[in-house]
């Protein structure tokens, strides 16, 4: 009767993870969607959602520490509430990011805008989002090496990065008046590239999960060693 309520208690636990991501997933797109559009209302509400993430991460660490505690697992299922908290905390991190990225949406009043720079970080902001939906989907289906393929996604996150810094310093250069709004567009880009690190921990998790070992799938710590 015990292992059973412990199995219905996992189940649940991968539920909320998988709800937190998707969550997660939903705030980063509406986040640089509001950034692009200038769509100050759509950033509020990415902002206001947070504490409901919040709140997810919150319940998760919760439900774990009771499990560990009452019901005391050992070995596969220890590894399991120990992924879903360590991620689950990553989760909330991205989140963070997302709300920073709308609140730039908020903070930029008529800006001259750079409209290349603007469709790269649409781009890069959609390599990301696919990034944490492959992550969530790899969790659900315990794929370990779809999760070591999905850590090298990073790579072209980095290589976006770069260019939009690149292009955005040669614009403020050229012409002042994009220096407001370039400034901002290094900000974003640079949360973006963040949430691509923290999906990448997650990646790192869900190989402990399967191997019991932590890998360092990250082929660049620059933002976690600041």
């Amino acid at each position: 009767m015990l292992r059973t309520q412990f199995e219905e208690d996992l189940q649940q636990l991968h539920k909320d993870f998988f709800e937190m991501g998707l969550a997660v997933s939903d705030a980063v797109y509406k986040s640089v969607h509001s950034f692009i559009q200038h769509d100050k209302k759509l950033a509020q509400e990415v902002i206001e959602n947070d504490v409901v993430i919040n709140d997810m991460e919150v319940s998760l660490e919760k439900k774990s520490l009771e499990m560990i505690a009452l019901q005391q697992p050992v070995t596969t299922d220890l590894r399991i509430i120990v992924t879903v908290m360590k991620a689950s905390s990553d989760l909330e991190r991205m989140a963070d990011h997302a709300v920073s990225i709308a609140k730039a949406t908020i903070r930029v009043k008529g800006t001259k805008r750079i409209l290349e720079v603007e469709e790269k970080i649409a781009t890069m902001a959609s390599e990301v989002k696919t990034m944490i939906d492959d992550v969530m989907n790899a969790y659900v289906n315990e794929d370990y090496k779809a999760a070591k393929e999905i850590a090298t996604q990073a790579e072209e996150v980095n290589d976006y990065f770069n260019i939009i810094y690149g292009f955005s310093i040669e614009s403020m250069k050229e012409n002042p008046e994009t220096i407001e709004g370039g400034a901002d567009y290094l900000q974003v880009v640079g949360f973006l590239k963040r949430i691509a690190d923290y999906a990448t921990n997650i990646c790192e998790w869900i190989v402990y999960l399967h191997t019991g070992k932590i890998l360092e799938l990250h082929s660049n710590h620059e933002f976690e060693q600041k």
